[in-house]
């Protein structure tokens, strides 16, 4: 009998496998993708382009609710890019000077004069390596009106961040299982560096702003 009941014991239960994503990243949840839907699209680099479009990703992946995390991200990008436009709508040229790059503000500025929605829309929609600063800092400058660049910036960053969710639902799991041990490894490194190159984009923005301010002050007189 105690042999039986030996047998029939319950086998010990299965260690749970260790968390597919680095903790610091689930823990930013829809309020840290917010925060970097924000930055991500305003003048304030990142040190990854497409950051928000692979934290959302990673969340819905992990569980996270794509319908909560999706507007998040919109909205965040949304406020993001309108700080952009109302930088550009206020430095007029200068700004322009300020953050775009000299190879790149003639064909940016003629494509905006060109093609004021699409300017907008395009780069809203496609993912890194199509910038998004020059467009959205010349649509200001160039007069686009707010409407329209809210109307049609919303609108491409709907369907594009939709489309983030509805990957990070179909597929994200694989990736997830893919890039699991390396990230594990190495995702406070990767945390720090993220944290370091943050904070000094940041005050990098700060430094362009004010001086885009004493440049705007010093021509008020004149």
């Amino acid at each position: 009998m105690s042999v039986f009941v030996q047998q029939s014991s319950p086998l010990p239960a299965p260690r749970l496998h260790p968390s597919l994503m680095p903790h610091w990243l689930t823990h930013l949840g829809a309020l840290g993708l917010f925060s970097v839907a924000v930055v991500d699209s305003s003048v304030i680099p990142l040190p990854l382009p497409g950051s928000t479009d692979l934290l959302l990703l990673w969340l819905v992946a992990h569980s996270g609710n794509p319908w909560l995390l999706a507007p998040c991200a919109i909205a965040g990008s949304i406020l993001g890019g309108y700080t952009t436009w109302h930088i550009g709508r206020r430095g007029g040229e200068t700004a322009l000077r300020s953050y775009v790059p000299e190879r790149l503000l003639g064909r940016v500025v003629t494509w905006v004069e060109r093609h004021p929605l699409l300017a907008v829309f395009l780069p809203a929609l496609l993912p890194p390596p199509i910038p998004l600063l020059p467009f959205a800092l010349a649509s200001g400058a160039l007069g686009v009106s707010r409407r329209r660049f809210l109307g049609v910036y919303g609108a491409a960053r709907c369907l594009r961040y939709s489309f983030i969710a509805w990957l990070g639902v179909a597929y994200g799991r694989r990736i997830v299982r893919m890039w699991s041990g390396t990230l594990q490894r190495w995702s406070t490194p990767l945390l720090c560096v993220f944290v370091g190159l943050l904070a000094a984009g940041v005050c990098y923005g700060i430094w362009k702003i004010r001086g885009l301010r004493k440049i705007e002050a010093a021509e008020e007189p004149a």
